[in-house]
């Protein structure tokens, strides 16, 4: 029996994942989460088998989680299971350690099956994911990532692109508002960006952030 944590942020699928797989005798649910910074304190306290994970999180995203999470739970098994699945994506959640990606336009059935490959030491990939990941290895150009940046840096134009303030920034790293300033020049002089709304656009580009629903 795999123990298991659910990672996501959207309440909904979150709840239903859990009554899913509570049923299943393959796995133990052991936590869940919607965010990803109490994600991570959570993952290293039980140290889980395997997770579920979506790649788009308040705080902490899916990438700087996954990253911070392989570098010290050697042997977890990761599934994405996104609602977004562009290229810069895809491959930087491959890069930080995931061992498969379903979109969530693919259906239970499709996550499932991924979920029973991953957890038993394969990779799996949703359709789309599939057809998307072939087109990188045709256009390899068009995959490329935020990856020069420093792992402070991700975070810190996340949170600028979520548009939290200065003082807001420095209160939930617990840094200097200095600090916070220092890290936002580095990063508009390494993209050669010079205002928080070429910023977003960047977050944007690289799957940091996700698009604001009309309301």
């Amino acid at each position: 029996m795999k123990r298991l944590v659910i990672i996501e942020d959207q309440t909904a699928i979150r709840e239903m994942l859990v009554e899913i797989l509570r049923l299943d005798p393959n796995y133990k649910l052991v936590g869940e989460s919607g965010d990803g910074q109490s994600a991570l304190t959570l993952c290293l306290d039980v140290k889980p088998d395997l997770l579920v994970l979506d790649a788009k999180l308040p705080g902490l995203n899916g990438v700087d989680l996954l990253r911070r999470l392989t570098k010290q739970l050697k042997n977890v098994r990761v599934l994405v299971f996104s609602g977004h699945e562009n290229p810069v994506l895809v491959r930087e959640m491959l890069e930080a350690g995931a061992h498969g990606f379903v979109e969530k336009t693919a259906g239970l059935f499709e996550f499932k099956k991924g979920l029973e490959t991953v957890a038993n030491g394969g990779t799996y990939f949703g359709p789309a994911v599939a057809s998307l990941l072939r087109n990188v290895v045709a256009n390899p150009a068009s995959s490329a990532t935020a990856d020069f940046l420093t792992d402070r840096e991700r975070e810190i134009l996340q949170l600028v692109a979520e548009s939290n303030s200065t003082k807001e920034i420095a209160s939930r790293l617990d840094i200097s508002v200095k600090t916070v300033d220092n890290h936002r020049t580095n990063l508009m002089r390494k993209l050669n960006l010079h205002d928080v709304a070429s910023l977003t656009r960047y977050a944007l580009e690289v799957g940091l952030i996700e698009p604001k629903k009309p309301v």
